[in-house]
């Protein structure tokens, strides 16, 4: 009888849809395209890679700035509304950058107009994670929605990090057959045609049932600013300096060795590992806590990470690059998933775009500050950057244990 009644239990992939997660999937490959779509086409237009790498900045801070602000919008107002003035201001915001770019305007108008796409950026992958842990919450049984909210943060997470290997992809093949302009034209397109399907996708419309007649949340915004979710803000921000230092250093060590092109191989060792990992996080056992999750994986990072500092081939690095792959990708699910539990009721997209800026806050840092250090101090004291990022995660990972006992221990008084 009992096992009749677990086959009738509705699935997460019978409650999305299967059309869901493919169009959720494709509408987030313009965001990762943006960035290095920006940069290949003001190198091309303008001819200089300074500017490039100031205006791909530009995009991260505008992402950064507005991310949290369009995630309180959509708890607000339902995630349709806004994603679909979003997909058009956004898209529009690409083709106009384009012509700007190859007009006759200032440098300033380039970055203000970099920083236009970054604000209008629709974030698809925290806006998805939000919505479906609304869908999990309201609509499964309580007692398969802790380890179906995991398996959807490595679900997600394997997602993004698959997306964001083929988006400099994409955009590497439209720049080489058509032109450098076409990569941003062509994430226009997508951004206006696959984002708004996304929005209009039939759970689009669903707003938390915790959610008052005017839209407006019972929880206060200060709750978003508890210690227990702010310390899983500043372990993504971790993470995110960990991307950005790491790429920006490898490939400062792979250009000493004449061999710069292949630092994107290399770092797809890594990359692969942790996508792999990731999805496996939904098969370990209950009994492996999620603070202990992040504490074991962000340790087997900050260990591999300490290699960097005696690192003096590629094999070496190789090496590396796949322990650090065996942490990165369980750590980034652990937070993800600790920021759905902590999400203050009606807050869950606010919470999941602050996690996604955090990545981009620290990718863009990360990137800027290992770029200047290795071009002038030198490749060896930049690697030293992605070990003082990996330290800031398991750092974050010692508090949240602390923190996540005393919770723990006020909910027991409480009750």
């Amino acid at each position: 009888m009992t096992q009749t009644h677990t086959s009738t239990e509705p699935s997460l992939f019978r409650l999305a849809g299967f059309p869901y997660f493919l169009i959720a999937f494709i509408a987030r490959l313009p965001f990762a395209m943006m960035v290095v779509g920006v940069l290949t086409v003001v190198v091309s237009a303008r001819g200089s890679l300074s500017l490039g790498g100031l205006t791909s900045a530009a995009v991260g801070l505008g992402t950064a700035c507005f991310g949290p602000l369009l995630g309180a919008a959509a708890d607000r107002y339902g995630q349709r509304t806004v994603l679909l003035m979003l997909a058009i201001a956004n898209g529009t915001m690409m083709v106009v950058f384009t012509l700007v770019v190859y007009g006759d305007a200032v440098d300033g108008l380039v970055l203000l107009a970099a920083a236009g796409i970054g604000a209008t950026a629709p974030q698809v992958s925290p806006l998805s994670r939000a919505r479906l842990v609304t869908m999990i919450s309201e609509r499964m049984p309580e007692t398969r929605r802790a380890r179906t909210v995991s398996g959807t943060m490595a679900y997600e997470s394997a997602a993004d990090e698959t997306v964001f290997v083929f988006g400099p992809f994409i955009v590497g093949i439209l720049a080489s057959l058509i032109a450098p302009w076409a990569p941003l034209v062509g994430a226009a397109v997508l951004t206006i045609v696959f984002v708004g399907a996304f929005a209009l996708h039939p759970s689009g419309r669903h707003v938390a049932a915790v959610r008052g007649a005017d839209g407006a949340a019972p929880s206060a915004v200060s709750e978003l600013f508890r210690p227990q979710l702010v310390i899983v803000v500043i372990g993504i921000l971790g993470v995110g300096m960990f991307f950005g230092t790491m790429l920006t250093s490898l490939t400062s060590f792979m250009a000493d060795r004449g061999a710069s092109e292949q630092a994107g191989l290399l770092y797809g060792v890594m990359g692969v590992g942790s996508a792999v990992l990731a999805l496996g996080v939904a098969w370990l056992p209950v009994r492996f806590s999620l603070r202990a999750r992040w504490l074991v994986f962000s340790g087997i990072l900050f260990a591999g990470s300490l290699l960097l500092g005696v690192v003096d081939s590629p094999a070496m690095m190789m090496l590396a690059l796949g322990i650090m792959g065996v942490g990165i990708g369980p750590t980034l699910v652990t937070q993800y998933s600790f920021g759905a539990a902590r999400s203050p009721l009606g807050r869950s997209a606010t919470v999941m775009t602050m996690l996604g800026s955090g990545i981009v806050v620290g990718q863009s840092i990360g990137a800027a500050v290992a770029g200047e250090l290795a071009e002038n101090v030198g490749t060896s004291a930049a690697l030293v950057l992605p070990i003082v990022a990996a330290g800031v995660a398991f750092a974050a990972g010692l508090v949240n244990w602390v923190l996540s006992r005393t919770h723990a221990r006020n909910v027991v008084v409480a009750a």
